[in-house]
């Protein structure tokens, strides 16, 4: 949620980042409505309060004649207590509702725009080029023995896939490569839970717009991840983290599920847009003012394992009308892929500045020792999509694949080769 006092101070700014989403800035002034609703609420119910404290004190030390008229007095402000107590509770609710519709307000840096408005802001290696006709991801997977779509499939349905052989072992390795990389950079390695409450999956962010997307256990109220930032979010919820000796940094590894609900047509063929990937997910908690430089160390420790899989790709600065609710600005490293002829996303990191953290009531103390809001980020550093770039920019004329460097140690072969 955003802070209210920036809302009251810069009401504008709100609308603004508003317009530039391509969502609504009215819900902007319903915020400062329900805000102003919800204060003088508040007010009230704590005048009477006071006075009906203040009308006890009077009955304990009136006479005898006097008591019967002041306790008939006390027993109707006890009625306009309780009645300001509870337009107070609503007005709580209404508060928090109108809170939870503004998004973050995104970075003036930020390009405005919608999903084709992105700004790319570098390029490592030229496009791969072959002399012979490229295959794509699924026809090399599956010759190699890598990929079975059509037993996953059968099993599970649309979407779903089985890895086999070598390519179980190059989805292992690409994660172990990363989760040895974050504990190197001084991440602390978690597997989290990949089911979480109602009230985690929202503190993220995740059941607005993107409620959707999510895989909903109905009996037990339960809300499958669809990335790990989620329960790695909550793990300090309702909690006040020392940040004294700089960010709290975690690495998560799991399963992720998506429904891709509104996608159907897109990336149908493979395991580019699929209801079940494993991921490594980083995620910072941080002061406010140190997140924008641990925004670029994301980034940077992104690229630094882009690189040890050896495939040409671009940084992009996403613009503002395609990033999530709680971020306020997001890069994106994108993997050329031979067969589409395109660059395609492999990497996402995003600055959620005090959104997410807000919602969950994680805290740190100043160097005053107050209580404030804290900052969180989140990064991805692999995933299952990473096979397909890797597939495509490493296959050979014969129909081999080489494997990269990094990789041979966890994979116990240099090429994948039809029949091994």
């Amino acid at each position: 949620m955003i802070d209210l006092r920036f809302l009251r101070d810069h009401p504008e700014v709100v609308r603004a980042s508003q317009r530039a989403r391509g969502e609504d800035p009215a819900l902007a002034d319903a915020l400062l409505e329900a805000d102003a609703v919800r204060r003088a609420a508040v007010a009230t119910a704590d005048n009477l309060r006071a006075e009906h404290r203040a009308m006890g004190k009077q009955i304990g030390k009136a006479s005898a004649q006097e008591r019967p008229l002041l306790l008939a007095q006390a027993t109707d402000m006890s009625v306009k207590v309780k009645e300001a107590e509870a337009a107070q509770h609503a007005a709580d609710s209404e508060l928090d509702a109108a809170h939870r519709a503004v998004s973050n307000v995104v970075q003036p840096a930020a390009p405005v725009g919608g999903e084709d408005d992105y700004i790319v802001l570098s390029e490592t290696g030229a496009p791969t080029e072959f002399d012979f006709e490229p295959k794509d991801h699924v026809e090399l997977g599956e010759s190699l023995g890598l990929i079975d779509m059509e037993r996953g499939a059968k099993v599970a349905g649309a979407r779903f896939y089985f890895l086999t052989g070598y390519g179980a072992l190059l989805q292992l390795g690409l994660l172990q490569l990363a989760a040895q990389k974050a504990v190197a950079s001084g991440f602390t390695m978690m597997i989290p839970p990949v089911l979480v409450r109602p009230e985690m999956m929202a503190g993220t962010g995740f059941l607005g717009k993107h409620a959707a997307e999510v895989y909903h256990l109905a009996e037990d109220d339960l809300y499958l991840v669809g990335t790990s930032e989620v329960p790695l979010a909550a793990y300090h919820a309702d909690e006040i983290v020392d940040l004294a000796d700089g960010p709290k940094r975690y690495v998560g590894w799991s399963s992720c599920f998506r429904r891709e609900a509104g996608s159907y047509g897109r990336d149908t063929r493979g395991i580019i847009r699929v209801h079940q990937f494993d991921k490594v997910e980083m995620f910072v908690f941080t002061t406010p003012d140190e997140a924008d430089a641990e925004h670029q160390r994301l980034l940077d420790w992104e690229r630094d394992m882009l690189a040890a899989i050896e495939v040409p790709y671009r940084v992009i600065d996403v613009a503002t009308g395609d990033l999530g609710s709680s971020a306020v600005r997001k890069f994106d490293c994108e993997a050329w892929l031979p067969s589409q002829r395109a660059y395609r996303e492999l990497t996402s990191t995003s600055n959620c500045t005090t959104f997410q953290a807000r919602r969950l009531a994680v805290r740190y103390r100043d160097e005053n020792g107050r209580p404030q809001i804290a900052a969180t980020l989140n990064g991805t550093l692999a995933t299952t999509r990473w096979i397909v770039a890797i597939l495509e920019n490493h296959q050979q004329a014969d129909g081999s694949v080489r494997v990269p460097r990094a990789l041979v140690p966890f994979v116990g072969t240099d090429v994948l080769r039809p029949g091994d």
